[in-house]
């Protein structure tokens, strides 16, 4: 069974609801809804924790700015470490070559030399720290990120005593830290570390901190011949200090078990993409017999971002590859389970477009509109059978067989509800409140990817445990898929607009609840019920978003939901399959910065314990 974690709402939930209000929730969804096993109700949509305010910074100057380029460096470190096949401990001669190597392969001066050192002696030291036990490991996060003006937290001699408050991503790291079985220092300077492996009890050292702090403790980590990486601050000035915490979420859980920093997801994504050429569909559907079958395959073909069969490939190829040095081969019934996968999405989508009266998809005539609305429902369900031939023809014993063929078809059912909610609601349109929106965004969008990624752990052997990871995981990926979707309408970065067309939207949600003043409301609401076009009062509506923090509230709500997915993630037995997940939410959302906040002021810092005692009591 799916468990849910109830948290008070950093939006609209902030206050026990009534019973008038949860049997509204229970009206407006119905009494049937049931997520994809098909066989337990929906529990009320809860929101995850709020997360720490973030706010955007330029890096310092001997580190790059785009988070594109930091990761394009550290690729291109990890492959000449590979292929010098260096050896850790580096000597600074040895590291100082390293860096001109990768410097002249990206074609860049000399600026960013000092980043790069540290990103090439990580890659050095990988494998042996991954080698280590978690119980046998420093993790060592700075203060500065901490949100220093409502920190709770005290000081004593060794660094700060996290009250695990959630403000900052201090809590979420020392907590998994912590459940992995590390040693917890919230401090930085080299004479700490110094300290720690001087004690004998730490045999490799994770760490977050400052360029200047890093250069001071590598002699200290060359000396003792100690494995340590190290995820560098972006700024050094302990004045709203941020980093990259995907970076450090990676290393933080890197382990042998994990063969995922094997992988080239990349490559993967490319490879799963190549299923889907012209030549390819015919070979893994069949050659076409009719114009509907051509018109099938050519859609399927069109353009997309295909992250479904891509998920289903990735659960695979984790499992494959948690026994394995090397890529696992890819058989050829996982081809057709990832076209399958992409025909019922295809189909979804012809369908979507007919009764949302979309004319384009992929900058292109959707396909009723070029053919007609008859002929586009027709290669919608052939495309929906040919998803489910396609899985019955698998070589897999027959009982795995019908539980996908179960899984498939209990997510229809959930799709259908979610959007048979929205098109009742068009027969009345009527203000709907976010956590509305945000329920049908989870029947609509969500049961996609736990399809996928529940037919790639079927055909994987995975067990129930694993399963129910996957749907809460789906169910937070789900959700932030269509916020973003629904801020990229708003953008323009999208074909739709929901805004314009006068669907319902996260954001025309929050601006009813955030409207200031009757005419701002009354404007809202006037656009839910769909009384006046959207064109003719755009900068009105503009202006009430502005004054309400809207986009900025819709952006907060992705990044819970983005991080609630990784969370989700935490009790996965399989480290591979856990390992590459956690990688597959930093692809579909990537992230430039995550902020911390800080103005380290040691007078201040030793004041604070008495404080921030009094603070958290």
């Amino acid at each position: 069974m799916v468990t849910q974690n109830k948290f008070r709402s950093p939006e609209l939930n902030t206050a026990p609801r009534n019973d008038s209000e949860v049997q509204r929730d229970q009206t407006h969804r119905g009494q049937a809804n049931a997520v994809p096993d098909g066989d337990r109700s929906l529990p009320l949509i809860t929101l995850p924790p709020r997360l720490p305010k973030q706010s955007q910074r330029r890096t310092q100057s001997n580190i790059p700015n785009d988070r594109a380029r930091r990761d394009r460096l550290r690729e291109v470190a990890a492959k000449v470490v590979a292929e010098e096949n260096a050896v850790p401990p580096l000597t600074m001669d040895e590291l100082t070559a390293l860096t001109a190597t990768v410097r002249e392969r990206v074609g860049i001066d000399g600026t960013y030399d000092d980043f790069l050192a540290v990103i090439i002696s990580n890659e050095a030291w990988r494998e042996s720290v991954a080698r280590v036990p978690y119980d046998r490991r420093l993790l060592l996060v700075p203060k500065c990120l901490r949100v220093e003006e409502v920190c709770p937290a005290p000081f004593d001699e060794f660094g700060l005593l996290c009250k695990e408050c959630g403000l900052c991503s201090l809590h979420d790291l020392t907590v998994e830290a912590e459940r992995l079985g590390y040693a917890v220092l919230v401090a930085e300077g080299s004479a700490i570390v110094r300290s720690m492996i001087e004690t004998g009890k730490i045999e490799a050292i994770v760490g977050v901190s400052c360029l200047n702090v890093l250069e001071k403790c590598f002699p200290h980590l060359e000396a003792a011949a100690v494995p340590g990486v190290a995820i560098p601050l972006l700024q050094d000035d302990c004045v709203n200090t941020s980093v990259d915490l995907d970076w450090v979420w990676d290393l933080l859980h890197l382990t042998s078990d994990d063969k995922t920093y094997r992988l080239d997801l990349d490559a993967l994504r490319d490879t799963v993409d190549g299923w889907f050429t012209p030549d390819s569909l015919a070979t893994i559907m069949g050659t076409s017999r009719g114009r509907t079958e051509e018109m099938a395959q050519d859609w399927v073909a069109q353009a997309g971002k295909r992250w479904r069969p891509y998920l289903t490939a990735c659960v695979y190829m984790a499992f494959s590859s948690h026994s394995n040095e090397a890529p696992p081969p890819i058989p050829s019934d996982l081809k057709k389970l990832a076209v399958a996968v992409e025909c019922f999405h295809k189909a979804s989508l012809i369908h979507d477009d007919i009764e949302d009266n979309d004319d384009l998809r992929y900058g292109q005539k959707t396909l009723h509109a070029l053919h007609g609305v008859p002929v586009a429902l027709n290669v919608g369900d052939f495309l929906l059978g040919e998803g489910y031939r396609l899985i019955g023809e698998l070589d897999v014993p027959a009982e795995q067989t019908a539980e996908m063929l179960r899984i498939a078809a209990a997510g229809h059912l959930t799709l259908s509800r979610g959007q048979g909610a929205e098109l009742c609601w068009a027969n009345d349109p009527q203000p709907l409140s976010s956590l509305e929106v945000l329920d049908i965004f989870r029947q609509k969008t969500a049961p996609a990817f736990e399809v996928a990624l529940r037919l790639g752990a079927v055909y994987a052997g995975a067990d129930e445990e694993v399963h129910t990871a996957l749907s809460e995981y789906s169910e937070a990926l789900g959700i932030a898929y269509q916020i973003r979707d629904d801020l990229e309408d708003f953008t323009g970065e999208s074909d739709s607009n929901d805004l314009a067309d006068l669907r319902p939207s996260l954001l025309l949600a929050i601006a009813q609840k955030r409207a200031k003043g009757e005419p701002a409301k009354q404007l809202i609401s006037s656009l839910w019920r769909r009384e006046i076009p959207y064109a003719g009062v755009a900068d009105d509506v503009m202006k009430v978003f502005e004054e309400g923090s809207v986009v900025e509230k819709a952006t907060e709500l992705l990044a819970a939901y983005r991080d609630q997915a990784t969370r989700s993630l935490r009790y996965v037995p399989n480290a591979t399959l856990k390992g590459l997940l956690r990688r597959v939410v930093g692809k579909i959302f990537p992230q430039a910065l995550i902020e911390g906040y800080c103005s380290e002021f040691e007078a201040r810092n030793a004041a604070s314990g008495a404080s921030g005692a009094e603070h958290a009591a």
